[in-house]
């Protein structure tokens, strides 16, 4: 065992993945870099999965709400109770796959640039070509390399800097890594963007259904963020949640409202979805089929994204429990 291996480990969080946990456990398992599995309810036999295969499992308790916020806190936490010298954890989902080299890689980068506090690389989706909606993660997913304002929840983190600002905010249903990542930022740390490939992430979208729910979660976490954190100089998501309002639900109202005053020329109005998707379609690289579909379902998008972010309000409002907007 070298330093740098005694010094890292890996958090795996999930729920009813099946054989993609299999695969995941079998692409972190390396000497000396203890694996935890942190379970949310799971019913398919992952945590009989896990402890087959020696990984040390976390179940949370089912009478608190799941978010994988919560699960990624206790995953780490465990680690400091296992190994306490270990100064890096490895967060990856369950439907997940890491790539042979990232955890050397990352390990590294992080040993030899202390001011890192998380870092990531570039994710891929493993069947991009099943459905467009898996095409359209894999196209959200290449982001800029370098510094970076925040990762995903496949990242390589400093515990000692995520003890610092106090770990995930735990009641957050989705954009749990970025929201983190505005702290550590705040802190004095840095978040970094790799340019290589990290892992397979297998969406296994194939519905319209799960698209929508998937995007209205987006807004949700928009909206959530802006709450949080969208004061200058941050204004942390403030452009999306504008977005989304504007196009989702302002421009509906006025195009209603001026159809019962004017009648139909009112209608006009509705040619801006279309104007925005082609000047989307003429912005975007890439293939002419793809960046059609990709302008296309960002506009659609505006309309789950703003039905997100009335559900957090209306969660606001009835200051109702944590509950998960599902898409799997």
């Amino acid at each position: 065992m070298n330093a740098l291996t005694s010094t890292l480990a890996v958090v795996v969080i999930g729920r009813n993945e099946g054989e993609r946990l299999r695969r995941c456990f079998a692409s972190v398992a390396r000497p000396g870099s203890p694996v935890v599995y942190v379970d949310s309810g799971s019913t398919d036999g992952s945590v009989a999965l896990a402890r087959e295969l020696q990984v040390d499992v976390v179940e949370l308790d089912p009478k608190q709400p799941f978010t994988a916020a919560r699960a990624r806190n206790a995953g780490w936490r465990r680690v400091q109770q296992l190994v306490p010298d270990a100064t890096f954890v490895q967060f990856v989902d369950g439907d997940c796959e890491m790539l042979a080299n990232w955890l050397d890689i990352a390990h590294r980068h992080l040993h030899t640039h202390p001011g890192v506090a998380a870092l990531a690389g570039r994710l891929r989706e493993r069947f991009p070509d099943a459905s467009i909606y898996n095409r359209l993660c894999d196209i959200e997913w290449d982001t800029p390399v370098g510094e970076a304002k925040a990762v995903g929840g496949i990242a390589m983190l400093r515990i000692a800097a995520l003890a610092a600002v106090g770990g995930f905010r735990e009641n957050l249903i989705a954009g749990e890594e970025p929201e983190l990542c505005v702290r550590l930022r705040a802190a004095g740390w840095k978040v970094w963007r790799l340019p290589i490939d990290m892992a397979w992430h297998d969406a296994a979208m194939t519905r319209f259904s799960q698209w929508w729910r998937r995007t209205e979660r987006s807004g949700f976490a928009f909206a959530e963020g802006a709450h949080l954190h969208g004061k200058p100089p941050e204004r942390h998501w403030v452009h999306q949640s504008r977005s989304a309002w504007g196009w989702g639900l302002a421009l509906p109202a006025v195009i209603l409202l001026l159809l019962s005053l004017f009648g139909p020329k009112a209608l006009l109005l509705l040619l801006a979805y279309p104007a925005q998707m082609l000047r989307l379609f003429l912005r975007e690289p890439g293939p002419a089929k793809t960046r059609a579909a990709r302008a296309f379902f960002m506009v659609v998008g505006k309309f789950p994204e703003a039905l997100g972010q009335l559900r957090f309000m209306l969660r606001r409002w009835r200051r109702a429990p944590v509950r998960l907007i599902e898409y799997k």
